[in-house]
């Protein structure tokens, strides 16, 4: 969906970036003392769960607190999604694009933040943003992650797929739930241009899924220190049911228009196709379905639109990740539905831990000290994971000390310009 900017700017706080970090022994085990763990807990609000639990639980202390949403526009899912597709801030943040020639001839664009080589040290850590479907490097909470990462003095770059964000599209194929070939070369990419790097990646929606699908496919080889997983549908079967009801049908419209769009730029690649492709079901989607089922899964050689919903859940994924893992959902996601959620996979797996927030929407969580036009509730409890992996600490205690230190660095440098 697309993201609209009031012009609200981000906090003067934002602007802080740090020059350097201690680079820790990357953290490829994850111990908690006894102790620690009988002092890891939540505030009731919120569902936390997984084999990771009280591992991770005590580096994030904001958890402790009650998820308390704006009460204007949370007291409706519908709204609370409308309203942080639309009216979110979105910082103004000049960024520096490299296109990717794929292996098959495809193109992905990679924005980075210019002159970070001129002020980040090499081995700052590394992380790579997923957006949602039709999402790229102009959405709002790509935008407010990017800044708060940043800050902290990590190196940033969104991966925008093929068509999305402005990427071209080279070849009669886009990207899809299923496809993980793109995301293999974009993280052997940037871990060849930074090899001392830790690299971390945060995806949502759609971008969620395939980034768990990733993890699960390189499982113990995998590059990623860790990763984050927001909105993410999941089970697309199960999300594929609940897009066709009620309201719900605003969002496949939005969706499948800002698709159809995509394809019509790009309408000459597929002139000449032929085969099963049904290049006019696709150029006039009215739903998502539709237009899955005339191209994305002939693109990818599945039977049928369901054939391909049914082979690219990350839901079949969970249980074979081995890379440091947070997922966060809300219960009353329209998009990503809460029963979709892989709780037992999660919940048996020693390295993931999964948060439910009872409100949120889909791309919402309108919540928080920054709430309503601020970055999302979910922003700030993301870094404070993804700094307590980076820090590294072997015996896994809460990471206050680390925040502190990581916040004190960043006194004394310069601001990010942003225009």
């Amino acid at each position: 969906m697309a993201r609209a900017t009031l012009g609200f700017p981000p906090p003067t706080s934002y602007f802080r970036q740090v020059s350097h970090l201690h680079r820790p022994t990357p953290p490829s085990a994850y111990h908690v003392s006894s102790s620690a763990a009988t002092m890891a807990h939540h505030h009731p609000s919120l569902e936390i769960l997984g084999g990771a639990k009280d591992t991770f639980l005590p580096s994030l202390p904001s958890l402790t607190r009650p998820y308390n949403p704006f009460p204007v526009f949370a007291w409706n899912r519908h709204v609370e999604t409308i309203f942080a597709a639309f009216f979110r801030s979105t910082p103004d943040i000049k960024l520096r694009r490299e296109c990717l020639r794929t292996q098959d001839d495809g193109s992905v664009s990679l924005d980075w933040v210019p002159g970070d080589d001129c002020v980040l040290p090499a081995h700052a850590p590394l992380l790579i943003l997923l957006p949602g479907l039709t999402g790229g490097s102009d959405d709002s909470y790509v935008r407010h992650m990017l800044i708060r990462a940043r800050n902290r003095g990590w190196r940033v770059v969104v991966f925008n797929s093929r068509g999305c964000g402005g990427s071209p599209v080279t070849t009669p194929q886009f990207y899809s739930a299923s496809f993980l070939g793109d995301i293999c070369e974009v993280v052997d990419h940037v871990g060849g241009r930074y090899p001392e790097a830790n690299l971390y990646a945060v995806g949502w929606s759609l971008g969620a899924n395939i980034l768990v699908r990733y993890l699960g496919q390189e499982s113990d080889t995998c590059r990623l220190s860790g990763a984050v997983s927001l909105c993410n549908p999941f089970n697309l079967v199960i999300a594929d049911e609940d897009f066709h009801k009620g309201f719900n049908n605003v969002y496949d419209k939005a969706l499948s228009y800002a698709l159809c769009k995509i394809f019509k730029k790009h309408a000459l690649l597929f002139e000449d196709i032929g085969g099963e492709y049904n290049i006019p079901l696709a150029a006039n989607a009215k739903s998502v379905r539709d237009f899955d089922e005339g191209l994305t899964r002939v693109s990818f050689g599945f039977k049928s639109a369901d054939d391909y919903y049914s082979n690219s859940s990350s839901s079949d994924s969970i249980k074979n990740v081995c890379t440091p893992l947070l997922c966060i959902q809300a219960a009353n996601d329209p998009i990503a539905p809460n029963r979709g959620i892989p709780r037992g996979d999660i919940q048996d797996n020693p390295n993931c831990m999964l948060i439910v927030t009872p409100q949120g929407g889909h791309l919402g969580w309108v919540a928080g000290a920054e709430a309503p036009f601020g970055c999302p509730w979910t922003d700030p409890t993301v870094m404070d994971f993804l700094d307590h992996l980076e820090m590294g600490k072997s015996n896994g205690l809460p990471c206050t000390g680390d925040l502190e230190n990581v916040q004190q660095r960043s006194e004394n440098l310069p601001l990010l310009e942003v225009s």
